[in-house]
């Protein structure tokens, strides 16, 4: 590999969310597998930009040209077989920021807005946020593994869903929905009536055996009725840059949420998002392949880990996705052992499972985009505090 990602980068004093935001509480003491960032340099190709750019020394206003709309056509081309005019590319900074611009002008107060739990909670705040009525659908855990409800689902439309916000790949789960998944769920959406909202920003990270489809693809019927939501962010590490490339074919459906944009004061791109998008979709492919390489080593060790030294414990197949979805149920259906395990004993940060709603109650989730001796450390103090539960 040309990057080295077993280098251990200090993240303290950056104001890191993941890291800074436990020092209060625990010190510097604490290792964090738990908000879903990166802890790998961004591409070395991303930060020669960032500083050619920087070196510029004037920070104004910016605006989007050809280029952007260019590099974002090139990657849904080579990633995901999905040839898409320019016209349907719709910059916002955060996918969270368009769900609640989508909520605000295609829903009204009280509305029904369909999810599947456990579910991501910053796209459950926003329904809720925006006085709009959650409704939960909960995916099927059978046999170890997620599947969806689909007669709960159709129920829940019968009595009126205004739009299902999708997670596609799922998270926490891991699950990468297959073709026949995805066309029924278009069928429930195109039979009652249903705005499908789908939320592909994990989807650069697909393992093995498994492939991404977006939901648009299927058909025209299904494309006139869904927005997708996607961004380099997680892909190569640029969450606090806020760069999301929202793609609406049905163009009525585009105005309003361009209007929506407009109306939430949201118009020129911060200096930085438009040039790194470019670069990260033009130049960053290879670094992309290797750090997948690298996270797949990574579920695997922690699999073999947990398989020596927990067995009890499931760990959910992750098909995409670098974070592992984990059934610690045999040890805490409730969370309160496993955070005084974790947290006080360990001083290991995860995910727990009540943070994405009921459903994840006695399940963790843990974050593998890191350093194969972090990854270790925080392991192997899990393995000591384990037997003193």
């Amino acid at each position: 590999m040309s990057t080295n990602f077993d280098e251990v980068i200090n993240r303290f004093g950056t104001n890191c969310a993941k890291w800074d935001g436990l020092v209060t509480e625990y010190g510097q003491e604490v290792i964090p597998l738990s908000v879903a960032d990166m802890d790998f340099r961004a591409p070395q190709a991303l930060v020669d930009e960032t500083i050619r750019i920087a070196q510029h020394g004037i920070f104004g206003y910016t605006e989007l040209y050809p280029p952007y709309y260019e590099a974002v056509q090139g990657w849904m081309k080579r990633a995901y077989a999905w040839d898409i005019p320019q016209e349907w590319i719709v910059f916002s900074p955060r996918i969270v920021q368009a769900f609640s611009i989508i909520l605000q002008k295609f829903t009204e107060i009280g509305d029904r807005v369909l999810i599947h739990t456990p579910a991501y909670q910053p796209i459950a705040k926003a329904v809720s946020e925006n006085d709009r009525k959650l409704v939960e659908s909960p995916l099927i855990y059978r046999n170890g593994r997620y599947e969806i409800d689909f007669e709960d689902m159709e129920l829940h439309m019968k009595q009126g869903i205004k739009v299902l916000l999708l997670c596609s790949p799922h998270n926490p789960t891991g699950r990468v929905w297959n073709i026949s998944e995805l066309a029924r769920l278009a069928d429930l959406c195109n039979l009652y009536d249903v705005l499908l909202v789908s939320d592909d920003v994990h989807a650069d990270f697909i393992r093995p055996g498994h492939e991404h489809t977006v939901i648009t693809k299927l058909s025209e019927q299904v494309a006139q009725r869904s927005i997708i939501c996607t961004s380099p962010s997680k892909t190569f590490n640029l969450a606090s840059l806020e760069i999301a490339n929202i793609i609406i074919p049905n163009e009525d459906l585009r105005a309003k949420f361009k209007k929506g944009l407009v109306e939430a004061g949201i118009h020129n791109p911060t200096f930085f998002a438009v040039p790194i998008c470019e670069t990260a979709y033009t130049v960053c492919d290879g670094w992309l392949e290797e750090v997948k390489s690298y996270i797949e080593g990574n579920i695997h060790f922690v699999k073999q880990f947990f398989a020596e030294h927990f067995p009890e414990f499931h760990i959910v197949e992750s098909e995409g996705t670098y974070l592992l979805w984990i059934d610690c149920t045999s040890f805490d259906k409730n969370d309160e052992k496993l955070k005084r395990w974790l947290l006080d004993d360990s001083k290991v940060s995860v995910s727990f499972g009540t943070t994405f709603g009921q459903q994840g109650e006695g399940f963790i989730r843990l974050n593998v985009a890191t350093s194969r001796v972090t990854l270790e450390e925080a392991l192997q103090r899990m393995a000591t505090a384990y037997p003193s539960i």
